[in-house]
């Protein structure tokens, strides 16, 4: 099976350390400015320098932004029973066959997790699409991690919302976690141990348990003991659940702009 990397930037990537993994899959980019690419990997600067060549599946790689002015043309590349999957995020199918035709389209959200497979990644199919087009895609996506179907396009967006932009909240929250504990006294070091192996530690917790998050957070707060004492301060009064409502929105309503 051959794929077409249209761009390699840092989510497509992430994507091609984990997808050349897969024994049955070749895997051939075109991008201008791509570098350090994996080994077997083929690298054309220019999608002229692919002359007659056919593939299987031709990933959709670039910013959404660019999808108008890179893709008319790429669909010449398909062979006929491939599809297209793309991971432009908020670029519906709609708008994905604008540029390429009446083609059969996957859309896939991934996030940057995905580089040590771990990432989590919603996929729609376009109603074109067949079952095994769904199945290559997904084979593909299970090697960076968790894959989640959508029935609809809509959620798709949310999917971008909640978890491919998620790992940003993440990050945002451990900076200022760590950012607390050196106001504390730690070291940047010190503070980075004990916030990151914190958040691995109770996040892993959570996988493994049954018990909801609300139950497992009441498991570790006494009654005016120092857990409440934070709770109080972090979420007592609802800020920080209104917080967290208010940047998934934010995300969603972006995605949404994208299409």
């Amino acid at each position: 099976m051959k794929a077409l990397l249209i761009g390699c930037g840092k989510m497509g990537g992430a994507l091609l350390g984990r997808w050349v993994k897969s024994p049955e899959w070749s895997f051939t980019v075109v991008d201008p400015m791509a570098q350090d690419l994996p080994d077997d990997v083929r690298l054309f600067r220019d999608r002229e320098e692919l002359g007659s060549e056919l593939f299987d599946l031709v990933i959709v790689a670039v910013k959404p932004q660019l999808i108008d002015a890179v893709l008319p043309g790429y669909e010449q590349y398909l062979g006929a029973t491939g599809c297209v999957g793309s991971i432009a995020a908020g670029c519906s199918v709609a708008r994905l066959q604008s540029a390429l035709g009446d083609v059969s389209v996957i859309r896939i959200m991934p996030n940057l997790p995905a580089s040590i497979g771990q990432g989590v990644s919603g996929l729609f199919a376009g109603p074109k699409c067949t079952p095994a087009q769904r199945s290559g895609v997904e084979s593909l996506m299970q090697q960076a991690g968790t894959t989640v179907w959508v029935d609809e396009e809509d959620a798709l967006d949310r999917v971008t919302a909640v978890a491919g932009s998620g790992p940003g909240y993440v990050f945002e929250i451990a900076r200022t976690y760590i950012e607390a504990a050196e106001a504390l006294g730690f070291t940047t070091a010190q503070a980075r141990a004990l916030v990151l192996d914190t958040m691995a530690g109770a996040v892993e917790m959570a996988r493994r348990s049954d018990e909801s998050v609300e139950t497992l957070r009441n498991s570790v707060t006494s009654k005016n003991g120092t857990t409440q004492a934070g709770l109080d301060a972090l979420n007592g009064d609802g800020t920080l659940t209104e917080l967290m409502r208010r940047t998934t929105r934010a995300a969603y309503d972006r995605a949404v702009e994208l299409r």
